[in-house]
C-alpha cells in the first residue's frame, strides 16, 4: 500500500472509525486514541493488506478490538454519549419546534441504545448509524449473519416500544 492508496483507503475512514469507538468507549479521547492506533496499525501492516478484500471491515475490526482492549485494561462502565453532528434533519425546513423535537428524539434514542445489550448495541450502531450491511456486521463482530439480524431486531423493537410508551403520555 503506497501513501496515496493509504490517504484515499484508509484516512476517509477516520470518522466512522471514531463514531465506532466512541460508542464502545464512551469518551472521545480515548476514541481518538483507539482510531490513532488504528491508522497507525494499518500503515505499519501496509506491505500485508493487499490481501484484505474490505479495507473498511477490517480496519471497522481492528477498531473494535483495540476499543474492547481498552474496555478491559481500564475495567470501567460503559457509557456512551452520541456523536456530535449527528442530525437526521434538514435544517433549512425546520422550524425552531421540528428542531428541538428530533433533537430531543435524538437523546431519547441515545439513551435507549445505551441500555442495550452490547451485541444489541453494537449491531444498531454499525448499521442503522454507520450503514454497513448485514455481511460486513458479521465479519466486523465476528457473529453469524443470523445472530447479527436476530440482535438488530431485538434492539430496534426494544427502541421502538420504549418511545412509544415514552410518547403515549398515558394513553393506551
Amino acid at each position: 500500500m503506497t501513501l496515496e492508496e493509504f490517504t484515499n483507503e484508509v484516512l476517509p475512514l477516520k470518522n466512522k472509525l471514531h463514531r465506532f469507538a466512541v460508542r464502545f468507549l464512551g469518551d472521545d479521547m480515548e476514541a481518538q486514541d483507539v482510531v490513532q492506533e488504528v491508522l497507525i496499525k494499518v500503515w505499519h501492516r501496509r506491505e500485508e493488506l493487499d490481501r484484505v478484500d474490505n479495507m473498511e471491515a477490517w480496519c471497522m475490526t481492528v477498531t473494535r478490538n483495540l476499543s474492547l482492549d481498552k474496555l478491559k485494561s481500564t475495567k470501567r462502565k460503559n457509557t456512551v454519549q452520541m456523536p456530535d453532528g449527528l442530525d437526521v434533519s434538514e435544517d433549512h425546513k425546520r422550524t425552531p419546534f421540528h428542531s428541538t423535537a428530533a433533537g430531543d428524539m435524538m437523546n431519547n434514542i441515545d439513551k435507549l441504545m445505551i441500555s442495550l445489550p452490547e451485541k444489541q448495541r453494537q449491531v444498531m450502531q454499525l448499521r442503522d448509524i454507520e450503514g454497513f450491511s448485514y455481511k460486513e456486521i458479521s465479519e466486523i463482530l465476528t457473529l453469524d449473519l443470523n445472530q447479527v439480524k436476530v440482535n438488530l431486531f431485538r434492539a430496534r423493537k426494544f427502541i421502538r416500544e420504549k418511545l412509544f410508551e415514552m410518547n403515549a403520555y398515558g394513553l393506551q
